[in-house]
């Protein structure tokens, strides 16, 4: 089967950063589904990997969001059958989506929104995880018309999973949503998620949260430059608020400023279900078919921002440059081989 993989840690300028080859496909056990892959996402978790752990010579496949079709399944399987049209983000201990063909365990799988295409609906399962887990699982923001409602700070609402927490909060909750952006370009993508507010969080942070809400925010996602952000969002929560965040700080924040409102932290990875076969490892499962149902009502929208074109080596390397560069806005998929 044709897949994309790196074989060295490289810039991804150089051509052989990425380089399309030939490999075995693989076969369903146990609860796998073997899928055909339709369509892929880029994330910084692809950058992040490709640039730190070394393959050592081997054909390492990344990708870590896809659509597509099972064509076999393992003999444990009850979820799904080949046929059906499913998309997920998989296991960031196996190889990845840049390949025809995946092995994914259906406990990580949802049904392919329907009215969504393969590209569209390959732009939302790791961000739609990840923002799904920080705000219900992690934060414990209560979801429906509850008696209570606040604020939500989301610091950096332009990107992947900025654009689907906007629009969770906003649909899923009775919560005022704050989201930060710095262009005009991010700033309108912002709104058009579903933004009641929209601050530049380049300058005076503070000032410009407590512009549009002075008594500061219940909760905060910060999705990217926490160590920067962090004294300004401990500042901005109320007494008793909860911070989470998904980024990789080069310096770890002075957590003891959270003490005197005693501020919780959470830090958010989508993986570690998968990755310790948790007792509930389902529930991504669970939450990508909800999220699917609530694409067909109209309530949600892919975060798909740009297709590339087929899936080979030139076409995501140009992927993951624009990733590394910080500045994308939504999502960046490929698709058809």
């Amino acid at each position: 089967m044709k897949a994309v993989a790196y074989r060295q840690i490289l810039p991804i300028t150089d051509a052989q950063s990425l380089v399309d080859v030939e490999l075995p496909q693989p076969a369903p056990q146990g609860r796998d589904l073997l899928v055909r892959v339709e369509a892929v996402s880029v994330n910084p978790v692809d950058t992040k990997i490709r640039q730190r752990a070394n393959p050592e010579g081997s054909d390492k496949v990344l990708g870590w969001d896809a659509a597509g079709t099972v064509v076999a399944v393992g003999a444990d399987v009850t979820l799904f059958k080949p046929g059906d049209d499913v998309y997920y983000a998989g296991a960031i201990d196996r190889p990845g989506s840049n390949a025809q063909f995946q092995l994914v365990d259906e406990r990580l799988v949802g049904r392919k929104p329907s009215t969504l295409d393969f590209a569209q609906a390959a732009a939302m399962p790791l961000t739609t995880i990840t923002a799904w887990e920080m705000l219900f699982d992690r934060l414990g923001v209560p979801r429906g018309s509850t008696p209570r409602s606040g604020v939500i700070l989301v610091v950096g609402g332009a990107g992947g999973v900025g654009s689907m927490a906007i629009q969770l909060v906003r649909k899923l909750t009775n919560f005022t949503v704050i989201g930060t952006a710095s262009r005009e370009d991010t700033q309108a993508w912002v709104t058009a998620m579903g933004a009641h507010h929209v601050v530049n969080h380049h300058g005076d942070l503070v000032a410009a949260v407590k512009s549009v809400a002075p008594q500061g925010v219940d909760y905060v996602l910060s999705l990217t430059h926490t160590e920067q952000h962090f004294p300004a969002l401990v500042e901005l929560l109320k007494p008793q608020g909860k911070l989470a965040l998904i980024d990789d700080p080069a310096t770890l924040p002075d957590i003891r400023l959270l003490k005197p409102k005693s501020l919780s932290l959470h830090w958010e990875f989508m993986y570690t279900r998968s990755l310790f076969h948790t007792e509930d490892m389902q529930a991504q499962h669970l939450l990508l078919n909800e999220a699917a149902d609530l694409v067909d009502a109209g309530v949600l929208r892919t975060t798909l921002r740009e297709n590339l074109g087929t899936i080979n080596a030139a076409n995501l390397r140009r992927a993951h440059a624009q990733v590394e560069s910080a500045s994308t806005i939504g999502k960046v998929v490929l698709s058809g081989w």
